[in-house]
């Protein structure tokens, strides 16, 4: 039977609302839309740029919990409110992705809470032994 098994950052929307920050699904890893809160201090940055950089410390937490990193990233989404956000974002994500080449998505849309001005979004596939 394959595995199946939620992964809680503890933020206080996973329960409010009713989802995980993470699914393991077999060799799968799916990443729910992560924004760039401090879940121990349920604070965000008015930056986008220290948004994106606290998205990708969520993200990574989420994907070391279930077994993998960045380098098992296949697919990543980024959501913006702002298109002239993203640029200022290019150097942290490419810093995190670059050598790894995900495909990529950018979408302009409106988000949760005003506050968030980037969420990011990953799938991976962990790698068997």
């Amino acid at each position: 039977m394959t595995e199946r098994r939620a992964i809680l950052s503890g933020s206080v929307f996973e329960e409010r609302i009713g989802y995980a920050r993470a699914v393991v699904d077999g060799e799968w890893v799916h990443v729910s839309g992560t924004t760039g809160y401090d879940y121990a201090t349920m604070t965000i940055s008015e930056d986008v740029v220290e948004q994106a950089e606290q998205c990708l410390r969520n993200i990574g937490a989420a994907l070391k919990e279930a077994g993998c990193g960045f380098e098992d990233v296949v697919r990543v989404r980024y959501l913006l409110p702002v298109r002239e956000d993203f640029e200022p974002c290019w150097p942290v994500l490419r810093r995190v992705f670059g050598e790894v080449r995900p495909a990529a998505t950018m979408m302009v849309c409106g988000l949760a809470d005003p506050q968030m001005k980037i969420e990011i979004e990953v799938y991976a596939r962990r790698r068997t032994a």
